[in-house]
C-alpha cells in the first residue's frame, strides 16, 4: 500500500476530532489512539506508507516473537501457528503468547485475517503469504489491511525483491517494525544486544578449515535442506562451520542424496519440527544405507536445532549460541 486510502484518512481525521472533543470534556483519550501516526517503511524493496497498527495478526513463531521482543504485545490481536511450530510454552515469550488470541493451527488465509478484523499482518513471502492461496500483500492492500514481510524472505519477491544476509534480515525487520510502531529506540537497543551476542560467538569460532555441515530438514527420496538465504546458513558460518549447500541460491530447497554423500558432512544439524521430531530423522539417517556411512553419522555428530531457531526469529541468536558452543567442543 503506497498511499493511505481515503477511508483510512477519514478514519484518522475522525479519531483526531474525537480526541479534541473528549479532551474538551475532560475525558481521557485512549493512549493507543493518541500514538497513531504515519510513516514510510520498506516492505521488501517497496516503499510503503504505514499507519500505526493497533490489531496485528502474526503468522508463525518468528513473526510473533519479533513483535514480543519489541514490547508490542498490546498491538497483537492474535497469532496463527501451523503444526510444524513447537508449542508456544517453549518460547522465551510464553507469557506474552498467553495475552493474545490463538487464531488457528493451519496456513495463513485471507478469510481468517478478515474475520479477525486485522489492520496489520506479519508473515514471510511464500511462508504465510502466497499467490497460490490468494493471500498476498497486494490482495491485503486492496482490502485496506496493511502487511509486513520478513526481509529474509524477500530475495525473490515479485517486482520488489530485496536481498540481504539472513541475520541482517532479522535486524532489518526489528528496525522497520520499530519505526512502524514508533518504538525505534527499543528496536535499536534490541538489535544492538543481538549483534553483541552474535559477535561474541564469531570471536570464539574454531580456527582452521570450517567444519562441513549439512542441515537435514526432512525427506527420504530427496533431502530438504537450507540454502544460503535462510538463518541456518549464517548460524553455521558464524559458529565456525560451512553449510555444504551454501552455494545454493535458495531458502529451503531439495537436493539429491548423492550430493549429500559427496559433501561428506562432519556434522548434521537436524531441524526439529513439532510434527516431524528430530529423533525420527536421526533414526532414518542411521538406518539408510545411503547415509549410514556419512562421517557425521558414523561419529554420531548430530545437533538439534529448534524450528524457531531455524526460521527468521530473534531465537536465531539462541540457536547460534548453542551451535557455537557445540562446534567449540567438537572433536574432529
Amino acid at each position: 500500500m503506497t498511499q493511505s486510502s481515503p477511508a483510512r484518512v477519514v478514519r484518522l481525521t475522525a479519531l483526531a476530532v474525537a480526541g479534541v472533543l473528549l479532551a474538551a470534556c475532560g475525558a481521557q483519550v485512549d493512549n493507543r489512539e493518541a500514538q497513531v501516526r504515519t510513516t514510510t517503511v520498506k516492505r521488501c524493496g517497496e516503499e510503503v506508507r504505514y499507519t500505526t497498527p493497533q490489531r496485528a495478526v502474526v503468522y508463525e513463531g518468528g513473526s510473533a516473537d519479533k513483535m514480543f521482543a519489541l514490547g508490542l504485545t498490546d498491538r497483537v490481536h492474535g497469532y496463527v501457528l501451523p503444526p510444524a511450530n513447537p508449542p508456544v510454552t517453549q518460547s522465551p515469550w510464553a507469557a506474552e503468547y498467553q495475552k493474545v488470541k490463538f487464531l488457528g493451527d493451519d496456513l495463513l488465509n485471507r478469510e481468517l485475517v478478515v474475520e479477525a478484523k486485522a489492520d496489520f499482518v506479519v508473515a514471510g513471502w511464500n511462508s504465510g503469504f502466497s499467490d497460490q492461496r490468494g493471500i498476498t500483500p497486494k490482495v491485503l492492500d486492496g482490502l485496506g489491511i496493511q502487511s509486513f514481510m520478513h526481509t529474509e524472505s524477500c530475495y525473490n519477491y515479485p517486482n520488489f525483491p530485496e536481498k540481504v544476509t539472513p541475520f541482517e534480515g532479522l535486524y532489518t525487520d526489528l528496525e522497520r517494525l520499530g519505526k512502524i510502531f514508533g518504538v525505534e529506540d527499543r528496536a535499536a537497543q534490541v538489535v544492538a544486544d543481538y549483534r553483541k551476542r552474535v559477535d561474541a560467538v564469531r570471536a570464539q569460532a574454531p580456527q582452521g578449515n570450517p567444519v562441513p555441515v549439512f542441515l537435514y530438514d526432512s525427506g527420504t527420496e530427496q533431502a530438504s535442506t537450507a540454502g544460503n538465504q535462510v538463518p541456518p546458513n549464517d548460524i553455521i558460518k558464524f559458529a565456525g562451520g560451512r553449510n555444504v549447500f551454501d552455494n545454493v541460491e535458495a531458502r529451503w530447497t531439495k537436493v539429491g542424496w548423492e550430493a549429500v554423500v559427496d559433501a561428506k558432512p562432519e556434522v548434521i544439524i537436524i531441524l526439529d519440527y513439532n510434527d516431524k521430531p528430530a529423533q525420527e530423522k536421526i533414526n532414518f539417517l542411521k538406518s539408510s544405507p545411503v547415509t549410514a556411512k556419512l562421517p557425521a553419522v558414523v561419529k554420531n555428530n548430530f545437533f538439534v536445532l529448534n524450528y524457531n531457531e531455524g526460521i527468521s526469529n530473534p531465537r536465531n541468536v539462541d540457536g547460534l549460541e548453542r551451535f557455537g558452543e557445540y562446534l567449540r567442543n567438537l572433536k574432529r
